[in-house]
């Protein structure tokens, strides 16, 4: 077991210090990435820069952008800096159209990442003789072992559950004495759904936190999980191509994600100039990698909408937090002109009372008019109104659909158990308009 209290220290760094050792780690991952990555070097040859141009933090908007385009168009080994030799592990991207985003793993990467997913357990309460069931994939997906080996690093009795075999997990989760969950947040409904039907009820378990990610999520998701679950519900945020989970962990406020900033550099920019943007201004989330070796990353697009929260947090840590990502720029999809993401319409339905967080979104064209249908769960209670009632509960949450994203949808009630269940990330978007 690592020594997680001097890891955990690294939270509270003086601003000054922390910009300190991430000046030092800039200037080293960039020489390092622009001597080992041919592609980078040319990339910069592009722009007109090179490393000895970049004299500050600040300098950093200076150097080009990294996007997905371009891993999967260096698949499979294009971005690599550390000779394979001192490659200990691959992951890829869950992706099932084209190429897979692959990303390499030195020792010293597997030892930062679980760090990182340590200090992230420790900002939950998670300590030492917790016992972690852990329902993200293993495999080539990052969830399962980022969360196995931080959880074993910090003393925590680990579950390598992965997905799938739901009644199976509901039973371990009760018999175990579970005190932590991880995975999907829509997964974990599922357990929910799947544990009542059981006659389990999770609020009587040892179970008391759970770290959700790997999928948006609304805060009035949040809060249909604490209160059917009666536990207080984490967010983990972490990708692929960075570090997977731990890339950033709420605290016990649970008023944004403390960003590790000693390993991963943030910025905000604009989505349409490209330009920096400050503290507090929502934009998309950049970041660059400043401990990597086996695939540095500088100034990577994550494509997630967010904003960079600098004031001081009551939990005392001073790392900068990003507020929740609630979409991304490509998961939008434009109806009419207007851009809508899921998250609106989940936010939207939710606070209705009687409705569940199990929906699917239904885009069909007619006569070159696109329309939106939204599948919305109900509770067994709600669905048992009378037919009357059902009615009157279908057009309130039409309206509030309606007046939260401007466009008027069709809303279908469904009785419980009827939307697809997800092991993994949720599919919430059914788009028929391009058969």
């Amino acid at each position: 077991m690592k020594d997680f209290h001097s890891q955990s220290a690294l939270d509270y760094l003086p601003k000054q210090k922390l910009q300190e050792l991430q000046w030092q780690r800039l200037q080293t991952v960039l020489k390092y990435t622009y001597q080992n990555v041919p592609w980078y070097r040319e990339r910069l040859k592009e722009k007109g820069v090179t490393p000895h141009e970049i004299q500050s933090l600040e300098d950093i908007a200076k150097l080009p952008f990294i996007v997905k385009t371009d891993l999967r168009d260096t698949y499979p080994f294009g971005l690599f800096a550390a000779p394979l030799k001192n490659v200990v592990r691959f992951h890829a991207s869950s992706g099932t159209t084209g190429k897979p985003i692959v990303v390499a793993y030195t020792q010293n990467d597997i030892d930062v990442w679980q760090e990182v997913v340590l200090r992230a357990l420790v900002s939950y309460g998670i300590h030492e003789g917790d016992i972690l069931h852990n329902a993200y994939g293993y495999g080539l997906f990052t969830g399962g072992l980022g969360l196995h080996y931080g959880g074993e690093a910090l003393g925590v009795t680990v579950i390598p559950m992965s997905g799938g075999n739901t009644e199976r997990q509901v039973m371990l989760m009760r018999d175990f004495g579970v005190t932590l969950f991880s995975g999907t947040p829509s997964y974990f409904l599922h357990i929910l759904d799947k544990a009542q039907q059981m006659g389990v009820d999770l609020r009587k378990l040892p179970l008391r936190a759970g770290a959700f990610g790997a999928e948006p999520w609304s805060e009035a998701m949040r809060c249909k999980i604490e209160e059917l679950a009666g536990i207080k519900a984490y967010d983990i945020y972490g990708l692929t191509e960075i570090a997977g989970p731990g890339v950033a962990a709420e605290c016990s406020c649970q008023c944004g994600s403390h960003i590790f900033e000693d390993h991963f550099y943030p910025e905000i920019i604009d989505t349409e100039t490209l330009e920096p943007l400050p503290d507090g201004a929502e934009g998309e989330l950049v970041f660059t990698t400043l401990t990597k070796t086996g695939m540095p990353l500088i100034r990577y697009r994550t494509r997630d909408i967010t904003c960079l929260i600098s004031e001081p947090c009551s939990c005392g840590r001073t790392l900068r937090r990003i507020k929740r990502i609630s979409h991304r720029s490509d998961d939008m999809f434009i109806i009419r002109g207007v851009n809508v993401f899921p998250g609106q319409i989940e936010s939207a339905f939710l606070s209705v009372e009687g409705t569940v967080p199990h929906y699917q979104i239904i885009l069909t064209r007619e006569k070159d008019l696109d329309n939106i249908e939204v599948l919305v769960e109900l509770t067994s209670e709600k669905f048992g109104d009378t037919i009357r009632s059902l009615e009157n509960l279908r057009q309130t949450i039409a309206r509030k659909i309606e007046s939260t994203i401007g466009i008027r949808v069709t809303v279908r009630l469904v009785e419980p158990n009827t939307v697809p269940r997800s092991e993994g990330k949720a599919k919430r978007v059914q788009d028929l308009r391009s058969l």
